[in-house]
């Protein structure tokens, strides 16, 4: 766990916030980015794209919400130690939010609208450095200290959502700022934990710990993926592969305009099976759909340095790992709309100098998201009925277990 150290609290009147340097561990940060680039959808503002708690749940990503859950205490525990106000604060939202080029936003509190009212603290934990991830994206607060937050991987900022903290974020001019933001609210009736729970209920409950490949995501309805930007767009899931040097491919030897189940809507091919290409080498492995594929894909580098596999058979575990045999083939990427320069705008560009990709590694990485996958699923099938008792989302410790 990384140390933490804090600013001094606020005498009371003032503006009161606090900075904790390195309250994460640069591989929770890291953990967090992966599921954010793997899951993200369109977010509430123009230029965000945003991973919430609930939409984890409904697509299939259920036992993703592991890594959050020590997390939501430990920040939780410093709310209320911080604002002196022991067992009287309920999370109220939880989210994975990156701002990318051109979001910003103008001076506000985060209670500034009816809706908002329950609202009363924030928490922002930066997952990436500010200078080497991206630029602008500066925490400016209007009065009192620190009045401005320049983001490092690992710090925390805690502050009430009412006007004593109004602030502003400067537009984001190049790459992508990744944050993990809770608000925090006094009322139980705005508390997060039951509806998530009633949600978890309905889609994990449904599955048991035995059945096969449970943890294969299912994708949110088309729209939600669909990045608008000054009348132009793309698939969210697709240029996530495309910036890393990939591309969807037909599941069959050729591509035939046939199987398109619309014509007018090739990106309705995201949501059936499809292979991955880089170049002219298409990968053998047949995934579930674009949301199976791309979690590989941001597992795989994530993973990349501690992937030290080069012969053909590797143990992990009990279970071996063959190298699928790779195709080389042409004219069978999937024809979806995109445009490209503005991906790469927004998502950055792979740059192949930097990293070697290596698909014997990539094989690896598929067996080993699976374990990754399914440890967090039995985890999840563990936890839930005591979560679903108690009515809350809490760390399940093994003494608590029967």
């Amino acid at each position: 766990m990384a140390s933490t150290t804090a600013s001094p609290p606020p005498a009371a009147g003032d503006h009161p916030r606090v900075l904790l340097r390195g309250f994460l561990s640069g591989e929770t940060c890291k953990e967090l980015e992966f599921v954010h680039r793997s899951c993200g959808a369109a977010g509430y503002r123009p230029s965000v794209v945003s991973t919430s708690l609930p939409h984890l749940a409904a697509t299939g990503c259920g036992h993703l919400l592991l890594p959050f859950v020590p997390i939501r205490e430990r920040l939780r525990d410093a709310v209320e130690s911080f604002f002196d106000c022991l067992f009287d604060v309920f999370i109220e939202f939880t989210g994975l939010i990156s701002w990318c080029k051109g979001a910003s936003i103008g001076w506000h509190s985060d209670d500034n609208k009816p809706y908002l009212r329950q609202r009363a603290f924030t928490a922002v934990c930066y997952l990436n450095n500010h200078g080497e991830d991206y630029k602008g994206g500066i925490l400016q607060f209007q009065d009192g200290d620190p009045s401005s937050i320049v983001p490092v991987a690992g710090d925390v900022v805690i502050y009430t959502a009412d006007n004593r903290n109004v602030h502003c974020v400067t537009e984001v001019t190049e790459g992508e700022r990744l944050t993990l933001t809770l608000w925090f609210t006094r009322d139980q009736a705005f508390d997060e934990d039951p509806k998530l729970l009633s949600f978890l209920s309905q889609t994990s409950l449904s599955c048991g710990p035995t059945e096969q490949k449970s943890y294969i995501p299912m994708p949110a309805s088309d729209n939600m993926y669909w990045f608008s930007y000054d009348q132009s767009g793309f698939d969210i899931r697709y240029a996530r592969v495309h910036v890393l040097g990939l591309s969807f491919h037909s599941s069959s030897g050729e591509y035939n305009t046939s199987v398109l189940p619309a014509e007018d809507d090739p990106i309705e091919l995201l949501g059936k099976q499809l292979r991955l290409r880089r170049g002219d080498e298409v990968f053998e492995k047949i995934f579930s759909n674009s949301l199976h594929a791309l979690q590989v894909v941001q597992f795989y580098y994530w993973k990349a340095p501690k992937l030290a596999a080069r012969t053909e058979q590797s143990a992990i575990g009990s279970r071996t790992v063959r190298y699928p045999t790779i195709h080389h083939s042409r004219g069978t990427e999937l024809p979806l709309p995109c445009n490209h320069t503005l991906a790469e705008t927004i998502f950055g560009s792979f740059n192949a100098s930097e990293f070697t990709f290596e698909w014997n590694d990539f094989a690896l990485a598929v067996a080993l998201w699976e374990n990754y996958s399914e440890e967090l699923k039995k985890q999840l099938l563990t936890s839930l009925p005591y979560w679903l008792s108690n009515g809350t989302i809490f760390v399940v410790e093994p003494s608590e277990l029967q």
